[in-house]
């Protein structure tokens, strides 16, 4: 039977091989995407696991270390770089990965992208930060993304161990810690979840391909004496071999997605291209668990005719689905519900809690699609006087299960697209009023209990080319929250406030300086002034960057080791802006590629139910009515059950994002901008388009000749 089943597949006329080519090219298009999001997925978890070496954690701590350690972050043009400096403590020091040996004081390891910058940056701007010469570029191993600057720099015991913020480890990390693996737990299931569910409807979608023909044919099969076990069989295999062929292609698809996969800064940096890999094990579970499963879409497919041959020619009308299928819907949405005021405490739980309530929300769309479908079809055909409408409606509400499976996926894509854009634009609007992001000209070091700086750095401040301005504060005798300001050299600013008349010495409180406000003045006189311990530098530029980065080396080498280092306040946003590009990355992956999966889903679809209704149409076709009406009609069948579906897909969007924000971070859902309903129109505009693209099959497919009994 398994010859006979072949034998069907590659030799049953031009409707056979328009079936293969069809499934073959949906599933390699499926697996294709299928490989390429399990290897992206993996080339972050390397990316973020080779990360953990870059900062001590509590654990690593130990006073009898036998190595030093500081890590800390930099700054240049608007770029972070992550500096770690270490120092031999004690025999058997552990060694970071990526190099065979620490660094002797006076050398320096970099990642080759800041080789590649110290190369062509000035070294007033930035070598000079770093003490000594280049012993050599840090290896794959210690270099989380190609384009990540890193330097590992060797300093002296007793140099280092002075340094503010040090501490002394036995062991270097090697994994990461659970707040920052949560936080990628959540990414990936977002990319997972938005994805891999609209991928698996397109591969079941494909394969799913003239169910209703080959139910005929395989009918008449077991009226002429086929056993049930021997139609499986010719069923199985005739599904299977489109679906291997086309997993095939999907592999080579994936190798040669494996580039431009590479450059998507899914975590805000692209990854190497070999790590975007398949583990043995995914790669066996993809190339066999496709196949098994379009081998069992269809078995399910054909199990009227397993029972009696006589179901199929009969068509008895489904039963129509019941309001239960709502019921997982709204359990998703009342556990996000749940959840507010409830946040689990562990990293863990919280994943686990808020993804599973979006998934069950997405299984909700699906169970329910066919009863929204349904009741939209009946309140249509209640109102209906054209006779396309009629029939479309009737249609409908005879089989909403049909009619939902080929618009399941783009529904599917339009929820995460809105759960996506609702909570990524609410946490920029919020988040933006914390992190000014404007003022790029003022450089700012905060050093608590230095006495005094290595050389005179005021005067090397004051030096460079385009510092207009520089002030130093001082620590107030006795307070640990008040500094002083010398009144000379407050008279040229007008950020930081101004002195009283008379006054040559103010107590100044740096953390709320404002323009225009007089500062009270100190009993500390100008000569007391000069021999107290630095407290803080402001250091006004032109904006420029050479200024700027002149600026920060003069200050990091005269007051090494501080965190943070000196830095604008574009610099210390660098975080947040990063964390928001990584969300709208995440973002924008699932829209660009759930969209057009979502669509070819669709088309395929539409052109399965085109396929297998060509009989139908053809009689309704020689019956009189005319091209025109059966057109109305295919268009009204998916256009109702797309469109009713997806506005409850994005209310429910809409409002899980709204829990998701109140539960996790204590704000409302902010209304998305004009992008997000750009983004929604184009999707559905899309998904129209590709409904009336397949119209003209119509005419070639419904011809006089379709009509006949097969």
């Amino acid at each position: 039977m398994i010859g006979f089943g072949l034998r069907l597949a590659v030799t049953g006329g031009r409707e056979a091989i328009t079936r293969l080519v069809l499934i073959a090219t949906a599933t390699a298009l499926g697996v294709g995407m299928l490989l390429a999001v399990v290897a992206g997925i993996n080339a972050v978890t390397t990316q973020n696991d080779r990360t953990a070496w870059l900062s001590v954690r509590g654990e690593d701590t130990d006073p009898s270390g036998s190595l030093w350690w500081l890590d800390r972050d930099d700054f240049f043009r608007g770029q972070e770089i992550q500096r770690v400096d270490v120092a031999v403590a004690g025999p058997g020091a552990p060694v970071p990965p990526g190099i065979d040996r620490l660094p002797a004081p006076g050398e320096y390891y970099v990642s080759p992208a800041l080789h590649s910058l110290l190369a062509s940056a000035p070294a007033a701007q930035l070598g000079d930060r770093f003490p000594g010469r280049e012993a050599g570029l840090l290896g794959v191993d210690a270099v989380p993304a190609p384009d990540d600057l890193i330097v590992l720099v060797g300093r002296s015991p007793a140099d280092l161990s002075a340094v503010d913020g040090v501490s002394r480890v036995g062991a270097i990390s090697t994994s990461t810690p659970e707040s920052d693996a949560s936080a990628i737990k959540a990414i990936l299931g977002i990319v997972a979840i938005g994805l891999l569910l609209p991928i698996l409807i397109f591969i079941n979608s494909a394969t799913r391909l003239s169910a209703a023909r080959r139910e005929q044919r395989f009918a008449a099969m077991r009226l002429i004496g086929a056993t049930p076990r021997q139609i499986s069989w010719v069923a199985a295999t005739e599904s299977t071999v489109a679906v291997v062929l086309g997993t095939a292609v999907g592999f080579a698809l994936y190798e040669a997605l494996r580039a431009p996969i590479a450059d998507v800064p899914f975590t805000g940096a692209a990854s190497y291209p070999d790590d975007v890999s398949l583990t043995v094990g995914a790669g066996l579970v993809v190339a066999l668990g496709v196949p098994v499963v379009a081998a069992f879409s269809s078995l399910f497919a054909l199990r009227r005719v397993r029972i009696s041959p006589l179901g199929v020619t009969r068509r008895v009308t489904p039963r129509a689905p019941g309001f239960w299928r709502v019921v997982p819907l709204i359990a998703g949405l009342a556990e996000l519900a749940w959840l507010v005021g409830r946040r689990p405490s562990s990293s863990d739980s919280q994943t686990f809690a808020y993804l599973g309530g979006i998934l069950l929300v997405m299984i909700g769309l699906i169970v329910a699609g066919p009863w929204l479908t349904m009741v939209g079809a009946r309140a249509l055909a209640a109102r209906s006087s054209r006779p396309s409408t009629l029939i479309a409606a009737r249609r409908l509400a005879d089989d909403p299960k049909a009619a939902f499976r080929s618009v399941s996926g783009l529904v599917l894509a339009l929820f995460v697209t809105t759960v996506a854009i609702g909570v990524i634009t609410t946490m920029t609007a919020d988040r933006t009023a914390e992190h000014d992001t404007g003022d790029a000209s003022l450089m700012h070091l905060y050093v608590p209990g230095t006495a005094a700086a290595r050389f005179s750095v005021v005067d090397e401040l004051r030096a460079i080319p385009g510092v207009t301005e520089v002030a130093e504060l001082r620590t107030e005798p006795g307070s640990d929250y008040t500094t002083l300001a010398s009144c000379a050299e407050l008279a040229g600013w007008s950020s930081l406030g101004r002195c009283p008349e008379g006054a040559a010495v103010v107590e100044v409180q740096s953390a709320v300086l404002e323009p225009g406000r007089t500062w009270p003045a100190s009993t500390v006189g100008p000569a007391e002034f000069a021999n107290l311990a630095a407290a803080e530098f402001f250091v006004q530029t032109d904006g420029s960057t050479a200024a700027l980065e002149r600026a920060r080396t003069t200050l990091e080498n005269g007051f090494p080791g501080f965190v943070p280092p000196p830095s604008t306040e574009r610099d210390l946003a660098l975080g947040f802006v990063k964390a928001m590009a990584v969300w709208r990355q995440v973002a924008d992956v699932v829209i660009l590629a759930g969209l057009p999966i979502a669509g070819c889903s669709l088309a395929v679809g539409v052109v399965g139910g085109l396929i297998e209704r060509r009989r139908p149409f053809s009689l309704l076709r020689l019956s009189g009515a005319p091209l025109a009406v059966l057109r109305r009609v295919v268009a009204l069948e998916s256009a109702l059950p797309l469109l009713v579906v997806s506005a409850v897909a994005v209310g429910s969007g809409l409002l899980a994002a709204h829990l998701f924000l109140r539960s996790q971070l204590d704000i409302s859902l902010r209304a998305p901008g004009a992008e997000y309903y750009l983004v929604v129109g184009v999707g559905l505009a899309v998904g129209l388009a590709l409904v009336a693209s397949t119209l003209p099959l119509l005419r070639r497919i419904t011809g006089p000749s379709a009509a006949r009994n097969d």
